[in-house]
């Protein structure tokens, strides 16, 4: 229970000051809403007075609507628009902290529950051992949410630069229809989004690729030189990497004409740079697993394996919410500098505090009880190419590795997708203003503390550490759930089918790539099967996004997008993705490592 409520403590900490700044900007916009809505309050009495004034009032509205748009795209909107927007005057943001505080009290429920359990049998640690490994992982896990929240900001950002045009300018409602009605009597350039579905789709495909190939070098290496150099590279990396990306998002929109070369190749810019970043986000799962093998044992590993889904939800909760908090109160590029501020600070933090082993933190190092000594005579490190050898051969890893690839498809499908699907189709189906939309990454955070949770504990104290059991009960969900939704993607429970899909993938990841690395690599060789099953999710991932470039409708287009009907295979495809993880799962229902 300390463990959580000290995550939720640092969080509140370290997020403040975008509390505040969140508070500023909604104290700012509620005049803004009311200039807004002001045109349609005023206009009211002039039409009530028309009766008296005859045809005056009508003549002087006339240059107020042609003045409007020289003033500002929102009081540009048609009459029939005001009704949205008085609505949505009426209904002010909620801050930070008020979005944050059903996490927060879902932490310290979990950390209840946690702190309840009974100690594993046959697993004896001191008082200060466990506080020292809470002040272990807590840091190094808050860096790895942070990663996250440096990872998907490209997806929070692709809504924003689907506003823009390749111009630069505002893709407003009114604009699109002008293309719509004249089509090639305006530049291209002017009708273009400056990024549509293809271009995230290729931008994503490149960064998840990169990512999975990078664990053939990054995975031997955290081995050979230890968890802590590993997610001081990541973090340090992906710093750098995002602190590029906001410079050239504020150049492409700021430059003016100077920077129209960066419009004009911004899929590619952003893809290299993307790529770049995503090299270096390879290092955070790995390092993550490293440091924490040597000080969990195999019997505690379930519960463990809840902990790493919790952090990954926590990342998924910053990525998606608080960026799309940023993204609201401040200007796109920020969207890629806070997080680079957050990665700076986490990586000093990481370097006084994180220790490799209990060893080198004045503990006695333990007998953990998985495959360390099984890939070497006594654990030793073998090379790259005999470890890789020795893991491809070993048909429980393979298989993991496998099911995980089914986990990257699928826990891609539904984050990177859901929310696009609703915006574009909100014409037709209303999805956009609802609550899963509005809080879609607080959501993803609850389902994933849930489904990590569930499936630690049932892991550990119901299946005797065996983790084949939980991810087939996890992906029967997600079966069942893709099946439902082929039915239901255009009525209003789609959002609440596919969190509860969301909960079971993200339960299965952090129980396979978390946990399951660590029994059946050993801590010797925990980076390299890190390295197979993690880049296994990412090449479902790639092969996700590269099959979603061609099978989505493309945005340049807003009434094939808007159409329901074309999206039909966005949850098709994930019924055979399901199936195969449920199928590959139930190979490893007995699988258990050898220990020493």
């Amino acid at each position: 229970m300390h463990a959580l409520k000290t995550i939720s403590l640092v969080l509140l900490l370290a997020l403040l000051p975008l509390s505040s700044a969140n508070a500023q900007d909604g104290a700012a916009t509620d005049p803004a809403q009311a200039e807004e809505a002001a045109p349609a309050a005023e206009a009211a009495p002039a039409e009530e007075a028309a009766p008296a004034e005859e045809a005056a009032p009508a003549e002087e509205a006339a240059p107020a609507e042609e003045a409007a748009p020289t003033t500002s795209a929102k009081t540009a909107t048609p009459e029939a628009e005001a009704s949205p927007a008085a609505t949505k005057a009426s209904k002010p943001k909620k801050s930070f902290l008020e979005k944050f505080a059903p996490i927060l009290i879902l932490l310290i429920v979990v950390g209840i529950v946690l702190g309840r359990l009974p100690q594993v049998e046959g697993v004896e640690h001191s008082a200060e051992f466990r506080k020292r490994r809470v002040f272990n992982w807590l840091p190094l896990g808050l860096t790895y949410a942070f990663l996250y929240m440096g990872r998907y900001n490209i997806k929070v950002s692709q809504h924003a630069f689907g506003d823009k045009n390749q111009e630069g300018g505002d893709l407003t409602k009114d604009l699109i229809a002008k293309c719509m009605a004249e089509g090639s009597a305006l530049a291209e350039a002017a009708c273009t989004p400056l990024m549509t579905n293809p271009d995230f789709a290729f931008i994503f495909m490149v960064g998840t690729w990169v990512y999975g190939c990078s664990f053939i070098v990054n995975g031997p290496l955290v081995d050979r030189l230890g968890g802590k150099f590993g997610i001081l590279m990541g973090a340090g990396g992906a710093a750098v990497a995002n602190l590029v990306m906001g410079l050239l998002t504020w150049h492409a929109l700021d430059g003016g004409s100077s920077a129209q070369w960066a419009r004009d190749d911004f899929r590619y810019l952003m893809a290299g740079l993307y790529g770049l970043n995503m090299y270096f986000q390879s290092f955070g799962a790995v390092a993550i697993v490293k440091v924490n093998a040597p000080w969990f044992h195999i019997r505690e590993r379930g519960v463990f394996g809840a902990i790493f889904g919790i952090l990954i939800s926590l990342g998924i909760y910053f990525a998606f919410d608080v960026g799309y908090m940023i993204i609201e109160a401040f200007d796109i590029e920020m969207i890629f500098l806070i997080p680079t501020v957050l990665l700076v600070l986490f990586w000093i933090i990481d370097v006084f505090v994180v220790r490799n082993t209990p060893g080198e933190a004045g503990h006695e190092d333990f007998n953990l009880g998985d495959a360390s000594g099984s890939l070497g005579k006594d654990g030793e490190k073998l090379g790259a190419a005999q470890v890789f050898g020795l893991m491809l051969k070993n048909p429980v890893i393979v298989t993991i590795a496998c099911i995980e690839f089914c986990s990257g498809f699928l826990r891609q499908a539904i984050m990177q997708w859901y929310r696009t699907y609703a915006k574009q189709t909100n014409d037709v189906l209303g999805l956009k203003g609802d609550f899963v939309y509005e809080n879609w990454g607080m959501l993803l955070c609850c389902a994933g503390i849930m489904g990590g949770v569930f499936a630690g504990i049932i892991s550990d104290r119901v299946f005797g550490s065996r983790r084949g059991p939980v991810a087939a009960i996890l992906y029967g969900l997600m079966l069942l759930g893709g099946i439902v939704l082929v039915f239901a993607y255009q009525t209003p429970y789609v959002g609440a089918i596919v969190v509860l899909m969301s909960m079971a993938v993200i339960g299965v990841h952090g129980m396979l790539s978390g946990t399951a690395s660590m029994d059946f690599g050993g801590k010797q060789n925990v980076g390299t099967a890190v390295g197979i099953i993690d880049g296994f999710v990412y090449a479902g991932t790639g092969v996700m996004a590269l099959l979603y470039m061609y099978i989505l409708p493309d945005d340049s287009n807003p009434l094939v997008a808007g159409n329901p009907d074309e999206w039909i295979w966005w949850p098709v495809s994930m019924i055979p993705i399901s199936l195969l993880g449920l199928l590959l799962a139930t190979r490893v229902w007995n699988a258990k490592p050898k220990g020493k």
